[in-house]
C-alpha cells in the first residue's frame, strides 16, 4: 500500500504532463490545471512554484520555444499563488472558481500580449480581432483546464476517500 503523499501528487503531475506529448486540440492542456495543483498540495511554497516551471521549460524543450513564454509562465505562477488559497479553504466550488478564472485570465493576458506583438493593427478593431480570432482556442483551453483540474484534483481526493492508499498527515516539502 502506498503511503506517501508525496508520490501519489508527483505521479498525478507527471501523468498530465506527459499528457501535453499526446495528440490534442491546440490548447487543450494541463498546465493550468498543474499549477493550481501544485500550489494546493505542496506544502513547499518553492516546490510548488518550481514545479509547474519545470514542467513548462521540459515541455518547451520537446515541442519548441515561442514569444509567448513570459506570460504563459507568468500566469502559470499566479494560479501556484491561487492553489496557496486552496490549503486554507477547499470546496469543489472554490476549485472550479480559480479554474475558471485561470482560464479567462490566461486567454485575455496572452491575447493582449499577442496583440501587442504586432500581429494586428495597433488600433481597437485589431484588439478586437485579435480576441474574436481567439475565441476557438478559449474554448479548447478552458475545456482542458476544467477537464485536468478535475483529473488531477478529482483523482487525488477519490484515493484519498476510497482508501486506496493511506496518506500519512506529513506535508509535502
Amino acid at each position: 500500500m502506498i503511503r506517501s503523499k508525496s508520490l501519489i501528487v508527483f505521479s498525478l503531475v507527471l501523468i498530465a504532463v506527459a499528457s501535453r506529448y499526446l495528440p490534442h486540440p491546440a490548447n487543450f492542456t494541463p498546465i493550468l490545471a498543474i499549477s493550481l495543483f501544485a500550489g494546493a498540495h505542496f506544502a513547499s511554497k518553492k516546490l510548488s512554484l518550481f514545479l509547474p516551471v519545470c514542467a513548462l521549460l521540459i515541455s518547451d524543450l520537446w515541442i519548441g520555444f515561442h514569444d509567448q513564454m513570459i506570460p504563459v509562465y507568468g500566469i502559470s505562477l499566479l494560479l501556484v499563488v491561487a492553489g496557496w488559497q486552496l490549503r486554507i479553504s477547499s470546496s469543489v466550488s472554490k476549485i472550479a472558481f480559480w479554474s475558471l478564472s485561470g482560464s479567462v485570465f490566461f486567454f485575455l493576458v496572452t491575447n493582449f500580449y499577442v496583440w501587442l506583438a504586432g500581429y494586428y493593427s495597433y488600433d481597437l478593431n485589431g484588439l478586437v480581432q485579435c480576441f474574436i480570432m481567439a475565441i476557438p482556442f478559449f474554448q479548447n483551453s478552458l475545456l482542458g483546464d476544467l477537464f485536468y483540474t478535475t483529473v488531477l484534483f478529482g483523482g487525488f481526493a477519490l484515493i484519498e476517500k476510497t482508501g486506496w492508499v493511506k496518506l500519512s498527515k506529513v506535508p509535502i516539502q
